[in-house]
Order: C-alpha cells, then sequence, then structure tokens
C-alpha cells in the first residue's frame, strides 16, 4: 500500500481521478475521485470510498442506496495521476440515477463499423462476447438483406430456439469424439445463437454477469 500510495500524483487540492469498472463486464461504471484517506480507507476496508469535491467529505459508495462498491484490484495509470479500480457492484446499480452506469448518455450518432477487425476490437476492450452481441443488436435495428441474424429474428422465437438446441447437440457430441477444435467451432456457435436468443427477450450480457455474480 506505501508503495502504491508514494507512486500518486495527487493533485493541488489531494486528489487523484478514478475510474470503476466492472470486474465482470469490464464496462466503466463512474468516474469519482479520492484523497489519501479515501483510499486507505478503500484498501483497509474493500469497500470502495471516494471524497466528494462538493461536500468536501470522504464517504462510502452505497452508505444511502446500499449499491455498495467491493474493491477486486486496482492499478494505478503510467502518469500516476489516475487509478483504475475493478470492482464488483452490489445490485448492479452505480449512478444515482438508477441506471447501471453514470455512462448512460449519448450524444453520438451511430458510427457502426462491421467491417472492424477482431485484432482493433481485443485491443480497444477484450470482449468478443459483447462485441458479437453488438453487431447482433446493430442487425436487428439495421436489417440487412441477406443476413443470416436477421433471418432468425425475422423467423422468431422457435426457430432461434431450434438452433440452440441443435447447437447444444453439436457440442455434445464434438466434446464425445474428444475433437477440441470441433468442440471450440460448436461452442463459438452456441454462444452466437444465444446472442440472438437473449437479443430477441431483452436479455443482456451484463444481466447474466450480474446473475453470475450472485453464485459465490
Amino acid at each position: 500500500m506505501e508503495k502504491l500510495l508514494s507512486e500518486i500524483k495527487w493533485d493541488q487540492d489531494g486528489l487523484v481521478s478514478v475510474i470503476a469498472q466492472d470486474v465482470h463486464s469490464k464496462k466503466v461504471r463512474m468516474l469519482a475521485y479520492m484523497n489519501e484517506e479515501a483510499l486507505k480507507k478503500t484498501l483497509d476496508t474493500g469497500r470502495v470510498h471516494y471524497y466528494s469535491r462538493t461536500r468536501k467529505q470522504l464517504w462510502e459508495k452505497g452508505e444511502t442506496s446500499g449499491h455498495y462498491q467491493l474493491l477486486r484490484s486496482i492499478s494505478i495509470d503510467c502518469d500516476g495521476d489516475a487509478l483504475l479500480m475493478q470492482i464488483e457492484q452490489v445490485d448492479g446499480i452505480s449512478c444515482h440515477t438508477g441506471n447501471h452506469t453514470c455512462f448512460y448518455r449519448s450524444f453520438q450518432e451511430d458510427k457502426w463499423k462491421e467491417e472492424l477487425p477482431y485484432e482493433v476490437v481485443k485491443a480497444a476492450d477484450g470482449n468478443m462476447v459483447n462485441y458479437v452481441y453488438d453487431i447482433i443488436a446493430h442487425r436487428k435495428a439495421n436489417p440487412k438483406e441477406g443476413s443470416y441474424t436477421n433471418y432468425l429474428l425475422t423467423e422468431g422465437i422457435d426457430k432461434i430456439l431450434k438452433k440452440v438446441g441443435e447447437e447444444c447437440t453439436e457440442v455434445i457430441i464434438a466434446t464425445k469424439n474428444e475433437d477440441k477444435s470441433e468442440v471450440v467451432f460448436e461452442v463459438a456457435d452456441l454462444l452466437f445463437h444465444l446472442s440472438v436468443l437473449m437479443i430477441e427477450l431483452g436479455i443482456t450480457w451484463d444481466d447474466i454477469y450480474q446473475e453470475l455474480a450472485k453464485r459465490k
């Protein structure tokens, strides 16, 4: 802890900016500030504490709402003037507005680039499952002629369920055959079709992460 504190470049008010990132979904939950006391309190208790610049006081995230943040890891950036915390968000709500993240508003138009190569996506956030989910959601909002995804969404839930069932069977067969490459191929197919099913029902991967987080 002393080494970490010694490397932080506190600003003129004795504060450092802190990014809280969900340890499961990897979504940015919020941006806040800490002073040395808040950081020490966070490290000592495992519950995230911040410093309020408006109230000029230390506060524990969730102390009034019950939406606590549990510290899982903490990193310092190369310049020492920002911290990145991996946190587990209790009850899935980070924003005082009741939203899962404070970054729930956007002013940009959709500038989706479907030709974006996987290497770029991997470098950006490393989460291919969310990337594929976003592509499927984009297809639903912007149908494309000849798209297999749009075919499934147009056919509806029965067709999607049929495909999910088929892919489950193919995973089992590939596993019984002890063919690792085929298992990888079939699991990828299954995840794709599960993503289509989730979008059809309005379920997000964040919903799945939150459910898994409950299973200690």
